[in-house]
């Protein structure tokens, strides 16, 4: 028995699926598209998965990757979070990046690429995240080279931060200035200066949402200077 999946379908809750189908942007046309869900919250979701991690498998973890609800593959990806920080298998690298078109919200990218790849790479070579970043199929193929990044930032390391978001920088999807945006914020937290250096040459060409996420935590009157140019 797939104890994950029949654990989450055990959490199922019809009352909430319309809402969250409206929420990660399910409609025809929108970047969620076609997207089925369960009606279950990430609390939900995490208490699951720690219930139960242990007693999952590759071929389970298969199974609830390639679901048609959304939930399922979130707790498959917090699954392989949890085996990684448990482990520090490298199978748990190898299996994330050969499912990321299963990886398609970003919910299941925030949720799941940091605390894997950033891990893996903090002592490693991370052109993989440029290349995701620069040439990646996907938008979250993209996001999963930005995000990513936040592990390095938690450690104190912003370089890589800022050369990414260079490369993204005039990406045409909302969500991508979302992203881009929320890191470069992230990274002025641990170096304003750093950041505000970032900023200078770019901050009058960049897309108006990337701003507003990068400069969100500056006292109210540097942001109004910064929108106002």
């Amino acid at each position: 028995m797939n104890i994950l999946y029949t654990k989450m379908l055990e959490k199922a809750d019809p009352s909430q699926v319309a809402g969250l189908a409206r929420f990660f942007k399910t409609g025809p046309g929108q970047y969620g598209e076609g997207d089925q869900f369960l009606g279950i919250k990430v609390p939900v979701t995490r208490s699951v998965v720690k219930e139960c991690w242990r007693q999952v498998n590759w071929a389970d973890l298969e199974a609830c990757m390639s679901s048609d609800y959304h939930e399922v593959r979130l707790a498959a990806l917090l699954t392989l979070v949890e085996i990684y920080r448990h482990t520090k298998k490298a199978e748990c690298i190898d299996f994330y990046l050969s499912h990321t078109t299963y990886i398609n919200n970003w919910d299941l990218v925030d949720l799941s690429c940091y605390p894997l790849l950033g891990e893996w790479l903090l002592d490693k070579d991370r052109t993989l995240l440029y290349d995701l970043a620069r040439s990646g199929k996907t938008i979250w193929e993209q996001r999963i080279g930005m995000v990513s990044t936040m592990t390095f930032i938690r450690h104190g390391q912003l370089e890589d931060t800022f050369a990414i978001a260079d490369i993204l920088l005039h990406h045409p999807h909302d969500l991508i200035h979302k992203a881009v945006g929320w890191l470069l914020r992230e990274a002025g937290k641990r170096d304003k200066a750093a950041l505000e250096s970032y900023l200078q040459p770019r901050y009058k060409t960049m897309p108006r949402t990337m701003l507003r996420y990068a400069i969100e935590k500056f006292p109210e009157a540097e942001r109004q200077q910064y929108l106002a140019k």
